[in-house]
């Protein structure tokens, strides 16, 4: 019960910090979302680095999964690829899981930690105390178009992952045993469900707030010195990557228990 308190102590203020940001900025995005001209610039130049910037290792990294299950089940049976659990497979490794929880990593390490460096240097270099003198909250002006930026990149790059995973496969399957490229379509759209598509659709999402705000929340948490601003960039890593894979869990566990 000591060691509780303790703990408690220790978490509670900054998780309440944590829970009043997030009021704030729901409160800035419903009610008084204002600047919106400034704002959509900022949104735009976050998908742009976010998303645009970023399909470069996304292709990669989507490939390299689709081909190693390819290879990989090739290995284990000669004829995976000609079989109906290859579509299963490749449907629930690429589709269900692996498309959105490794877009949110690629996310996470490339744009959660510039959001974070980025506010944590403003807070240092005093530009939000110069928004704050005329009268723009930080929040409105650049939270809201950050996360608003994120949302969008995280779903469109999971969709170009997802479809760049399953070309990669298609492809690499004419160097062994080639399938038919209609074929290969019709098999694939056969195994994904409508309610597959509303979880892909729901992980996006929610890992993009999760990103974005975690990212924004440690940013402006820097208070004065510059050696903060690496501190809380690790702490967007290590927070944001904790509160995906705790999400993507739950949140799998939680639907197919109500779906299934």
């Amino acid at each position: 019960m000591v060691a509780f308190n303790l703990v408690s102590q220790k978490i509670s203020p900054r998780f309440i910090e944590f829970i009043q940001f997030l009021f704030e900025v729901i409160h800035e995005f419903v009610i008084s979302y204002k600047h919106r001209k400034a704002s959509y610039l900022v949104v735009v130049r976050q998908i742009f680095f976010t998303g645009v910037q970023a399909l470069w290792i996304v292709s990669l990294i989507a490939f390299v999964i689709g081909s190693t299950i390819l290879l990989q089940g090739n290995s284990i049976i000669s004829t995976f690829s000609q079989s109906k659990i290859f579509y299963t497979i490749l449907v629930s490794m690429v589709v269900k899981e692996l498309g959105a929880l490794l877009t949110a990593i690629i996310v996470v390490a490339r744009s959660g930690t510039a959001i974070s460096t980025e506010l944590g240097n403003m807070v240092v270099n005093k530009e939000i105390d110069a928004l704050l003198s005329f009268g723009i909250t930080p929040i409105s002006y650049l939270v809201v178009p950050r996360i608003i930026g994120v949302v969008i990149s995280v779903s469109f790059l999971t969709v170009y992952f997802i479809f760049t995973a399953l070309f990669g496969v298609w492809f690499l399957s004419l160097f062994f045993t080639p399938i038919n490229l209609s074929l290969f379509i019709q098999n694939i759209a056969l195994e994904i469900r409508f309610l597959d598509v509303i979880l892909l659709v729901i992980k996006t999402i929610v890992f993009g707030i999760i990103i974005s705000t975690i990212s924004c929340f440690q940013g402006l948490s820097v208070t004065l010195a510059t050696t903060e601003v690496p501190q809380r960039t690790i702490k967007t890593v290590v927070r944001s990557f904790s509160w995906i894979v705790v999400f993507n869990i739950l949140v799998t566990i939680v639907f197919y228990l109500l779906v299934e």
